[in-house]
């Protein structure tokens, strides 16, 4: 039973596996297309495609775009965008430069709770440009201060949390922007993070459009039955593309695993081709 996963993460960002080995996975799990979209960063592209081509998976060039609408996170994620493209890179790098300010602070705040951890054990946990607080989390279980990634911001690092702080981000529609301006489709990530913030998410979705926004993640490992049914009906509705993904991390969601998420996902190949024409068209206005 083939199937498509266009939303993963790396040792390039926040997950636990390098990419040679996701797109292992996802060879196992019979995915026959997938995006590594990696935090603000597309370093682990250039793998990805070389091992995809080993394994006859096609990888599509995407990333997930950190963005911030009133106190809370929207992250949008863009497909078959011109990763190499030197203005997206730059953007991007502003992004993980937001980070390396934010990670210190949220490390001192740990400290002064009575935690014995440091931000060089946390970038070298790392090992990677792109450090966030799913290393943070890591840090702390490995030191047995918390039993797993969930507890880790449950008690510490989710907003709202002791160790919590803010950093700086663009507003939705401005990574959108990003995207398109790299000859990408721009889509809503996990939108029940938006209806979890309180956002009404028909009218967000609405502006978000206006601006540029392409699609919509239907299909996503923790969505019920329900959420399915209603994302889909609003894609319809507003005329939005299609996406899922299994928003595969590694050991900080356990049990998540690629391509089939919790078990029961299974994101068809037939979406793949309307988000193809779609980059098509978006590569050929930025041309």
């Amino acid at each position: 039973m083939s199937r498509i996963d266009l939303h993963l993460h790396t040792v390039h960002s926040d997950g636990s596996f390098s990419v040679a080995e996701v797109v292992r996975r996802a060879h196992r799990a019979t995915v026959t297309a997938l995006a590594i979209t990696d935090h603000d960063i597309v370093s682990g592209i250039p793998e990805a495609i070389a091992t995809g081509a080993e394994l006859g998976i096609e990888i599509i060039p995407g990333v997930e775009i950190s963005s911030r609408i009133g106190d809370n996170e929207l992250h949008i994620l863009g497909y078959f965008l011109n990763w190499q493209d030197p203005t997206l890179n730059q953007r991007l790098g502003t992004l993980r430069a937001s980070r390396h300010s934010r990670n210190p602070q949220i490390i001192e705040r740990l400290r002064t709770l009575g935690l014995d951890v440091t931000y060089e054990e946390v970038k070298t946990l790392a090992g990677t440009d792109a450090v966030g607080r799913p290393h943070i989390a890591r840090l702390l279980m490995e030191k047995h201060y918390v039993e797993s990634a969930k507890e880790a911001f449950d008690r510490y690092l989710a907003n709202g949390r002791p160790a919590y702080v803010a950093r700086e981000l663009p507003q939705p529609a401005e990574a959108i922007t990003w995207i398109k301006a790299a000859g990408g489709v721009a889509v809503l990530a996990h939108p029940t993070w938006a209806t979890s913030a309180g956002e009404d998410l028909e009218p967000l979705l609405a502006t978000l459009k206006s601006t540029g926004l392409g699609g919509i993640e239907v299909h996503y490992s923790t969505h019920t039955k329900r959420q399915t049914t209603k994302y889909l009906g609003l894609a319809k509705k507003l005329d939005l593309l299609i996406t899922g993904g299994s928003d595969f991390h590694g050991i900080t969601k356990p049990d998540v695993e690629v391509g089939i998420g919790r078990g029961g996902l299974k994101v068809s190949e037939k979406l793949l081709e309307p988000l193809r024409k779609a980059a098509t068209q978006a590569y050929l206005l930025t041309s």
